[in-house]
């Protein structure tokens, strides 16, 4: 558990606090959304509680050990995956990992084997005997979550992760955090991708210049999420409804038929409407409705700016 205690950093008075006091909790067994713009503070946060960052005051709870007072214990229990990873370059991954790993008291044959199974996770062993400077940008945040799983920390945090990867990384990342959820870790998940944000958090802390201004439970984004759209069709029947079926729940009503959905795609949207037409039915209405993740971040940021 990661609990975040009336954090405040000022980097300079004329500047303003980065963070200002700033409090929030990540349970065991969550994964804890974090968006904001630009500077809003989120990396700022993420430092502090990695321990790579003194705060001007406050504190960071890592497992009920104080980041500031009892860096050494709190800090074996965090994961921490920078925006831009930065290795030795001339480094090849498996002494570079075999290194870190001594820092948790593992004998000789017991980091062989962990570093060795890390590499193989992260699909780096294949490149095994490259040198870092040789890795793409992916391949390089890989090693990272290779790096930051090394000594099996309760608490991970990823910071901007996401950002430069193709879609398989994407992917790859998502499904190793998700898994690192079901093992009962407190995840901390920063990203400018606010789609995959909302897919996988159970929570979602929106900050702005340092302050958060507004949290989301899962019953919220849940409901933020849904589109509805509401449709009138000349003379549907129920394989119009069938049709329809496929994008959300269909429920009818006396001005037509509403369609919401967790997941539908905006860009869907013509394709639905297309697929009615060519089945031969007259839409007459098509009005989409409701509020994405991104159009309630801003709303909010603006109304707090």
């Amino acid at each position: 558990m990661i609990t975040i205690e009336n954090l405040t950093k000022i980097y300079s008075a004329k500047e303003g606090p980065a963070v200002d006091a700033f409090s929030l909790e990540i349970k065991n067994g969550e994964i804890f959304g974090f968006v904001g713009l630009n500077g809003a503070g989120k990396s700022t946060t993420i430092r502090i509680a990695a321990g790579v960052t003194l705060p001007t005051s406050g504190d960071v709870l890592v497992n009920g050990k104080s980041i500031t007072k009892e860096k050494i214990a709190a800090s074996r229990q965090i994961g921490w995956v920078p925006e831009l990873p930065n290795f030795e370059m001339n480094a090849k991954p498996i002494p570079l990992m075999r290194y870190f790993a001594g820092y948790y008291g593992l004998t000789e044959d017991q980091e062989k084997e962990h570093v060795n199974d890390l590499l193989k996770q992260v699909g780096l062993w294949d490149h095994r005997d490259k040198k870092l400077r040789a890795y793409s940008q992916g391949m390089k945040k890989r090693f990272s979550l290779a790096e930051s799983l090394v000594g099996d920390p309760d608490n991970l945090m990823f910071d901007e992760t996401l950002n430069g990867l193709d879609p398989e990384g994407v992917q790859f990342v998502r499904n190793l955090i998700v898994d690192q959820k079901k093992k009962g870790k407190a995840i901390l998940l920063s990203s400018h991708i606010l789609s995959e944000i909302e897919m996988v958090s159970d929570r979602i802390a929106i900050i702005h210049h340092g302050k958060l201004v507004k949290t989301l439970d899962k019953g919220q984004l849940n409901e933020l999420g849904r589109e509805k759209i509401a449709i009138e069709i000349d003379d549907y029947d129920e394989k119009a409804l069938g049709l329809l079926s496929k994008y959300g729940d269909v429920k009818e009503g006396r001005n037509g038929i509403n369609l919401t959905s967790m997941r539908i795609e905006r860009s869907s949207y013509p394709e639905i409407v297309k697929s009615l037409v060519q089945m031969g039915y007259k839409v007459r209405r098509f009005e989409p409705s409701g509020e994405s993740l991104e159009e309630f971040f801003f709303n909010t940021i603006g109304e707090n700016s």
